[in-house]
């Protein structure tokens, strides 16, 4: 029989990550088998500085997490070794992951949970092909200005045809 302080300590972890699928906008599963200490560290350093936590875990503990959050999808992809990625920014682990397992074919994202949604790994994919948000404010301001700046521009046709016929 299981020690009781054994017991205890695996599910407050269970409800450690609990908590981190609830909170986290996109969780990103991935397997990275294959890959060396180097190449591990520098993925984690570049998920690290854009804020995401990464953590390998127990598929036992990530799949009675999901449970308890309601995520039972995720089940389906908690397979030989798991490395999860937690994030507040919904595009920016996909982004990581997909570009890293690009030039790293060790690196193979299983799918995700994106806003309370499982998502498989073409999904993610796409995701990750979406502009940042940076980008995507940046090509709304872009639209929003073009009406005015157009109608500046015509304004000052005008002006300037009325001063050459004067």
């Amino acid at each position: 029989m299981a020690n009781a302080k054994i017991i205890q300590a695996k599910q407050q972890e269970v409800d450690a990550i609990a908590a981190k699928l609830r909170e986290s906008s996109s969780t990103v599963v991935a397997d990275y088998r294959g890959l060396n200490v180097a190449q591990v560290t520098l993925l984690r350093k570049q998920l690290r500085e854009a804020g995401i936590e990464f953590q390998v875990l127990k598929n036992s503990l990530v799949s009675r997490a999901a449970a308890s959050a309601d995520l039972n999808d995720l089940d389906a992809v908690l397979t030989g070794p798991t490395a999860v990625a937690f994030s507040s920014d919904v595009i920016a682990p996909a982004k990581i992951l997909s570009d890293f397992a690009k030039k790293n074919d060790a690196l193979k994202i299983k799918g995700a949970i994106v806003e309370g949604r499982f998502v498989d790994a073409a999904q993610v994919k796409a995701l990750a092909d979406l502009p940042s948000r940076e980008g995507l404010l940046s090509m709304l301001l872009s639209v929003l200005q073009a009406p005015v700046r157009n109608f500046a521009l015509a304004v000052k046709a005008v002006s300037e045809k009325n001063e050459a016929s004067a």
